[in-house]
C-alpha cells in the first residue's frame, strides 16, 4: 500500500492510500493530520511507499507532513517520493489547468501550463485557464468544478507512474518565499 499524504494547504489535509486498484481518500479540515487515522493505517496496512506533497505551501502544514512522512518512511525502511504540490493540483484535470496553493497574506503560489512556479497577487495570475487548488476563492478567477475534476489520490496515482523515489536524506520542501528584515 502506498501512503500519500498532503497538508500543503492551510485549511485541509489529505491522507490517501493506493492499494492495487482500491484508491481511499480522507479530507480532514483544519490543521495537522489525522494520527489517529495514520496509527490505524500502520498497524492494518502493509506500507510499502510514502509520498508527501513537498509545496509550495503552507509553512507549518509542509514540515508536519514531509516530517512525518519521512520519518514513517526511514522507520518502516520503505521509499519516499515527493510530490510538487502544484503539479498534483494540475493532475487533478484532464485539461490544462493553472494550479493555486495560498501563500498567505493575500498571495498565492500558481502554476500555469508550461511555466514555472511562480507566487504572487490575484491580479498576477494569468486567467486563460481555469484555476484548480484548495483554496476558497480567487476575485477575477473562474475554477474548474470539482464534480470534473480526478480526486486527489487519483491525481497522486497517475503522478506516482513517473515520480521518483528520493533518498532520505535529499527529499527537500520547496518553500519557495523569501524573509528579509529590514534595516533603518
Amino acid at each position: 500500500m502506498i501512503l500519500v499524504i498532503d497538508t500543503s494547504s492551510p485549511s485541509s489535509s489529505v491522507i490517501a492510500t493506493i492499494d492495487g486498484h482500491e484508491m481511499t481518500e480522507s479530507v480532514r479540515a483544519g490543521r495537522g493530520l489525522d494520527v489517529q487515522d495514520l496509527r490505524r493505517l500502520a498497524r492494518t496496512k502493509s506500507i510499502t511507499k510514502v509520498a508527501v506533497a513537498n509545496g509550495p505551501g503552507s509553512f507549518t502544514g509542509l514540515r508536519v507532513g514531509v516530517s512525518f512522512g519521512l520519518g514513517l518512511a526511514k522507520g518502516l525502511g520503505v521509499p519516499i517520493v515527493p510530490l510538487p504540490t502544484l503539479d498534483l493540483q494540475a493532475a487533478r484535470s484532464e485539461e490544462p489547468v493553472t494550479a493555486v496553493a495560498d501563500a498567505g497574506r493575500g498571495r498565492f503560489y500558481f502554476l500555469v501550463p508550461g511555466g514555472e512556479v511562480a507566487l504572487g497577487a490575484p491580479a498576477d495570475i494569468p486567467a486563460a485557464y481555469p484555476l484548480v487548488g484548495r483554496v476558497a476563492s480567487i476575485a477575477g478567477h473562474r475554477f474548474k468544478p470539482e464534480k470534473e475534476l480526478r480526486r486527489l489520490v487519483e491525481a497522486a496515482a497517475k503522478m506516482l507512474e513517473t515520480a521518483r523515489e528520493v533518498p532520505y536524506g535529499s527529499l527537500e520542501i520547496e518553500y519557495m518565499q523569501t524573509f528579509s528584515a529590514s534595516r533603518k
